[in-house]
C-alpha cells in the first residue's frame, strides 16, 4: 500500500510541477485542427464508399 501512496504522491508532483500544459489558445488551435482533419477524413471515406457502392451496383446490374 505504501508503494501505491508513493506513486500517487509522485504523480501529483510531476503533474503539477514538471509538466508544461498548453495555453488556452494552443489548445483551441489543436482542437480545431483535429476537427478539420476529422471532417476531411470522413468526407474522403464517404466519397470512397459512394464510389464503391456505384461500382458494385453497376457490376450487379450486368
Amino acid at each position: 500500500m505504501r508503494k501505491f501512496a508513493n506513486y500517487l504522491k509522485e504523480s501529483f508532483t510531476e503533474l503539477t510541477k514538471k509538466v508544461t500544459w498548453p495555453t488556452w489558445d494552443k489548445l483551441q488551435s489543436s482542437a480545431l485542427l483535429v476537427l478539420v482533419a476529422t471532417v476531411i477524413l470522413s468526407l474522403v471515406v464517404f466519397v470512397m464508399d459512394f464510389a464503391f457502392q456505384k461500382l458494385m451496383e453497376t457490376i450487379y446490374s450486368l
